[in-house]
């Protein structure tokens, strides 16, 4: 579907440079690099950026079929999932080694699937060593290609093969209106596909008590109060240290994926909680990303309340996160289908303030007098004037502010700033953006 990206894996037997190439690719040092075995452990996952495509790479840890250690079983695990979640495979194996055992048992459990594999010889250095490459034809995956992670030798022509595999973008229906994309996201068992599924009046994901039943996101067209929406329905997010399963690591990698896709996201929390540490992660995921977000507390039929408790329920989320008061709460029960429609109503507000454009003549006016009233603090003894803002043309809602003393203004009197705007303009639920620039 145009707008995802598509998820390369790196695997291969343990030291043979996957993290080294993960490196490489991705131009950080993500991935730790060691030379004894076994070093990755945990999978590692950026975003990627070749001739102007994006993708999600994944470093794997070394895959060994043939050892009983729990850790490494988990690893092997793992390995064989990034096969199953994958669009394509980079199978890496070392030239200075030839074919061992372990590259055996990969690639017949390669052969198997029907992925995409590209076999790459890695620590090939020299022309000198590209006469050892036949040796791994015999691995049925083809001829290798010859790169040295470490060096960085061949790895652009590499990604240029990489990113020919990746499908053409298909091109939009002739009114090229998705409408309103929705992200449904939140952690496990917290009634995403409830909520959809009341939306859509239809079982169209499948629901259940067990966490994790939905294993990766799913779009489906939604008309309502004649607009369009894209409701995308999410596996549940777990903190990075409580993914064990492999699958389920793949499933939250497509749902922030699915996040960076959304218009507008709808962030869950469970009534029957409250907001955790994992709620307050996912919703400054969301900030982080530039989205419009709007805060859906479901179940709420589930617990004891009077007149006073959703007040009293905004309130602690305000004081957990006061950005929030930003942006709209909503409290629904998704499963008898209580408020649901709010939700859509919310997300249409929201959508529509995103696009909203100010006039100069009225931000000046605003500008001028909220100054006056509140003028930002000196900086260097000296005193800081902001004398004109304007908005500019941009996805997310910018304004730029000139001043004779950019690095004078300081997050809280920005933070004032931004409060004033909003309390005059509006935005609720829209991230916005200050730029200070010198006049």
């Amino acid at each position: 579907m145009t707008g995802t990206l598509p998820i390369v894996s790196i695997v291969g037997r343990p030291n043979v440079g996957k993290s080294t190439l993960f490196n490489r690719f991705t131009g950080k040092r993500d991935a730790i690099v060691d030379h004894t075995e076994g070093v990755t452990r945990d999978r590692k996952y950026a975003e990627a950026s070749w001739s102007g495509h994006d993708f999600i790479l994944i470093d794997t840890g070394g895959y060994d079929s043939r050892s009983d250690d729990k850790i490494l079983v988990s690893v092997r695990e793992q390995a064989e999932s990034a096969l199953e979640q994958s669009e394509l495979i980079i199978f890496v194996v070392d030239v200075t080694t030839g074919i061992t055992a372990g590259d055996d048992d990969l690639a017949r459990l390669m052969r198997r699937q029907s992925k995409k594999v590209i076999l790459v010889a890695n620590k090939v250095d020299d022309n000198k060593l590209e006469n050892s490459l036949y040796e791994f034809m015999k691995l049925g995956l083809g001829e290798p290609y010859a790169v040295s992670a470490e060096s960085g030798r061949k790895t652009g022509d590499l990604l240029d093969i990489i990113i020919g595999h990746f499908p053409k973008e298909t091109e939009k229906s002739s009114d090229g209106d998705s409408g309103i994309n929705i992200a449904v996201v939140g952690v496990p068992n917290v009634g995403k596909s409830s909520l959809v599924n009341s939306l859509l009046d239809e079982e169209r994901q499948i629901v259940n008590d067990i966490p994790g039943t939905t294993r990766d996101s799913a779009d489906s067209l939604l008309l309502y109060d004649e607009k369009k929406f894209t409701l995308i329905d999410t596996a549940g997010i777990r903190r990075r240290a409580k993914i064990t399963d492999g699958v389920e690591f793949y499933s939250t990698v497509r749902a922030r994926r699915a996040m960076a896709r959304a218009d507008v996201i709808v962030a869950m929390i469970d009534a029957t909680r409250g907001m955790d540490k994992q709620d307050v992660h996912i919703i400054n995921e969301a900030w982080e990303n530039n989205k419009c977000l709007i805060c859906v507390v479901n179940k709420w039929d589930l617990i004891e309340k009077d007149t006073h408790t959703q007040k009293l329920w905004r309130r602690e989320f305000y004081d957990t996160l006061p950005q929030l008061v930003d942006y709209p709460i909503i409290f629904i029960s998704a499963l008898k289908k209580q408020k649901i429609f709010s939700v859509l109503d919310s997300v249409s507000i929201v959508h529509k303030e995103s696009q909203k454009r100010i006039k100069t003549t009225s931000l000046v006016e605003w500008l001028k007098s909220v100054v006056e009233e509140t003028a930002p603090p000196s900086y260097r003894s000296r005193f800081v004037k902001i004398s004109f803002i304007n908005q500019s043309k941009s996805t997310m809602p910018t304004f730029v502010l000139f001043t004779n003393e950019p690095k004078g203004i300081k997050h809280n009197y920005k933070r004032f700033l931004e409060s004033k705007l909003r309390e005059k303009f509006g935005f609720n639920g829209v991230p916005i953006k200050l730029l200070f620039k010198a006049k």
